[in-house]
């Protein structure tokens, strides 16, 4: 209530403003533009007809709704739109009486108002009410000026002289609360080099970007091109990096949800930036189809993938989402994030172990879920590779009692989310996995139920992954560790790789491993190269890469298909199915057998045995 006692009160100032101003506009058209009429009946009626009609043009236009802080080019345009109406009310006005005055008073032998009133009157009108208006931006840009001087604001280069650019120069300009001062822009439009926007001039392009740091003496640069495709972007970021200053970038437009540009919305360069390559797009009407009005279970829903599968789950409007986790606080995060995003939201939240045969019995059989995400699984290589017994309690027959319990109560769907480390691992944790795909296309064989794989490598940001280490060992100065200078892996986005497990889930029609392209594999050294560079410091020089040696369990490369294994594309060409390798099911539940008891007895030979039912897996004996 007090905030809109003080609108009115500054709306009642601002009209009594409007009458002074346009009481001395009218007074000095009058002397200027008309000096030889003796002030008579005329005079004074233009006068009042003329504050009645511009208060009115000044009400209509939205002149006493505007925040005169933040007053912008769109605030000019109405004010100038308003005087436009002005004018042309003025020339019809004079007009009008000129003719009634020459026609009911022959003593009036000369116009007693001319043209030239009215353009003065307009042009004293626009200047007085808007030094009313603009004052507060004036002042702004002085106090930033002044404060630049007396406190040297850090230095900032903006890449990208569109509409994103502009409006962070102009938040920089207005605010005293942020310490940047743009000195220059570059944008690879030759038409804008040279050229100044609010203030500060496109000093050159994005190739000038490294001689223009040191022109310009720039601590920072911000890139401010969302809508720029990724394949460009991340060229642009090179060279920004090649510069050797840190970097900041807006998101992706797709990211950018309530459409602002702010300062605040600047972020540290990921590696995923540098990708090369634009953001993975799937059908969403595809997903939709098969999701929405379903009960959908998700395993493991706490853990990276997991928990972004139930961010996207609960946008396509479930009938009930349920998230099943045994790490309790990351089950309570995802739960509370969800339901202050998706009120309406239908959402249970379980603590649970898959390796729990009579829980997970259980929990189909009170919620009966018509589709399955399994994503609980233990995935860190090194520690399985001492734990090798809890990789297959919890991976292969944990993945098995989920699936048992999936057939028996008539899920429509079923999907495991694998890993490119099945094919033909040198690791006990890729191993399991592969037992996992097994698994998966035996029950496919034989059930109504549609059970398939979906098998991708690294994702970028998940609990583990390379990128969060290297930060970390960045702030804390090194030195960036990395197992081997050749190493490389195929990285994917974690919204990108849940997005394509949601699609391949509508492609699902049993028993099939469906494995997602994931473009290019990169070399691990070049990220961590890169990330140093991306954080304004010298590789080698301001943070050693140290190489440690490859851990147990781990190689070179990865690959997505063994050699027995064809390619099958689906309407989305970056998801591809792989030719299902056949195997002797009665002897594999056989040997399953054995191994649930040797799991449990703790056996010390388990990596051996997990070697009989996957041929193809290396045993590294290193510990």
């Amino acid at each position: 209530m007090k905030n809109k006692g003080n609108g009115a009160v500054r709306k009642i100032i601002f009209i009594i403003l409007d009458v002074l101003a346009i009481f001395t506009s009218g007074i000095l058209a009058y002397i200027i533009a008309a000096p030889h009429l003796e002030f008579q009946w005329h005079v004074v009626l233009w006068f009042v007809v003329n504050l009645v009609f511009s208060i009115l043009v000044f009400i209509i236009m939205g002149m006493y709704s505007m925040v005169y802080e933040s007053i912008g080019v769109l605030d000019l345009l109405k004010m100038l739109f308003a005087m436009l109406i002005i004018f042309l009310g003025n020339v019809l006005y004079i007009t009008i009486v000129n003719r009634y005055l020459k026609d009911h008073f022959p003593d009036f032998e000369k116009d007693v108002l001319t043209m030239g009133t009215a353009i003065t009157y307009s042009m004293f009108l626009f200047l007085i009410s808007g030094l009313s208006r603009f004052y507060k931006r004036v002042v702004l840009v002085g106090r930033y000026y002044a404060t630049s001087i007396g406190n040297p604001k850090k230095r900032v280069m903006i890449v990208g002289a569109g509409a994103a650019g502009t409006t962070l120069i102009n938040e920089m300009v207005n605010s005293r609360f942020i310490n940047y001062n743009p000195v220059c822009l570059a944008d690879d439009d030759v038409e804008k080099i040279g050229k100044w926007v609010s203030g500060v001039k496109v000093a050159g392009s994005t190739y000038d970007i490294k001689k223009l740091v040191k022109q310009y003496k720039v601590e920072e640069i911000f890139v401010t091109m969302p809508t720029v495709p990724r394949n460009r972007l991340s060229k642009i970021l090179t060279r920004c990096k090649d510069s050797g200053v840190p970097v900041k970038t807006l998101p992706g437009i797709f990211q950018l949800a309530d459409g602002k540009v702010t300062v605040s919305k600047m972020r540290d360069v990921d590696i995923q930036d540098l990708l090369g390559r634009d953001q993975v797009t799937v059908d969403m009407n595809e997903i939709m189809g098969y999701i929405e009005g379903k009960t959908v279970l998700v395993t493991g829903g706490g853990g990276s993938i997991g928990s972004e599968l139930c961010r996207q789950i609960a946008s396509h409007n479930p009938e009930t989402l349920i998230i099943l986790d045994i790490y309790e606080n990351n089950a309570y995060d995802i739960e509370q994030e969800l339901k202050r995003r998706y009120t309406s939201l239908h959402l249970v939240t379980l603590i649970a172990s898959i390796r729990d045969a009579g829980k997970i019995k259980d929990v189909f059989e009170k919620y009966r879920p018509n589709i399955v995400f399994h994503a609980a699984a233990h995935k860190h290589v090194p520690l399985m590779e001492t734990s090798p017994n809890e990789a297959v309690k919890n991976n292969v027959f944990g993945t098995f009692n989920v699936a048992k319990y999936a057939d028996m109560y008539g899920v429509e769907t079923f999907v495991q989310i694998s890993t490119d480390k099945a094919v033909n691992p040198t690791n006990v944790m890729g191993a399991t996995k592969r037992i996992c795909e097994m698994i998966i296309q035996a029950f496919g064989r034989h059930s109504n139920t549609k059970f398939v794989a979906v098998r991708f490598g690294n994702v970028l940001g998940s609990n583990g992954s390379v990128i969060p280490l290297f930060k970390k060992e960045i702030a804390e100065g090194g030195p960036v560790t990395i197992t081997h200078k050749d190493i490389i892996r195929y990285f994917m986005t974690i919204p990108e790789a849940v997005s394509l497990v949601l699609q391949a889930g509508a492609y699902a029609k049993g028993g099939q491993i469906f494995v997602l392209d994931m473009g290019e594999p990169v070399k691990i050294y070049d990220l961590a190269y890169n990330l140093i560079k991306l954080s304004g410091l010298e590789p080698n020089v301001d943070i050693d890469i140290v190489v440690t040696g490859l851990r147990p369990g781990e190689k070179l490369y990865e690959e997505r298909l063994m050699d027995e294994e064809g390619m099958q594309k689906t309407p989305n060409g970056l998801i591809n199915i792989a030719q299902p390798i056949k195997f002797d099911e009665e002897n594999f539940w056989k040997t399953m057998e054995g191994l649930y008891t040797a799991a449990y007895e703790e056996t010390p030979k388990m990596k051996e045995l997990v070697k009989q039912l996957v041929p193809t897996y290396k045993i590294d004996g290193r510990e």
